[in-house]
């Protein structure tokens, strides 16, 4: 197999803009020479690395969760993989985040629902005007 043929499938591949953003702001908030450039390998083994820690550790949960006999993955299940995997270090760090992105989409969550029910309002009532007007054509 040669060097440049693809070993993961496509929908398996973490977007490369993601991978190089994350990475590079991870390395400025550790160094502060400027700009830092990052080999084109270099990014494919930060990718590639963090495809098969996320294989392995959604396998971990799953294995907890089906421990538990139950077919759906919550947080829990996550944070309690990273400890069975020895990484328990990202858990505090990683609830700490999840809370924070809970408490922003709640705000978004609650304004997108008062707009959807207040869409399928204005759709139930111009559906009850277009039946109003088309039935008094029949007349």
């Amino acid at each position: 197999m040669g060097e440049t043929e693809k070993v993961v499938p496509e929908a398996e591949e973490l977007p490369k803009a993601i991978v190089r953003r994350v990475v590079k702001d991870e390395l400025s908030r550790c160094s502060h020479d400027g700009d830092i450039s990052i080999h084109k390998d270099a990014l494919l083994a930060f990718s590639e690395s963090a495809r098969i820690f996320i294989h392995y550790l959604s396998a971990t949960a799953n294995d907890i969760c089906k421990e538990s006999k139950r077919q759906i993955i919550s947080a829990d299940d996550v944070f309690k993989a990273l400890e069975e995997t020895e990484y328990s270090e990202f858990v505090r760090p990683l609830k700490a985040s999840l809370e924070e992105f809970r408490k922003k989409n709640a705000g978004k969550r609650a304004g997108a629902s008062k707009e959807k029910d207040g869409k399928k309002k204005r759709k139930l009532e111009d559906e009850a005007s277009d039946k109003d007007e088309g039935g008094d054509d029949d007349k």
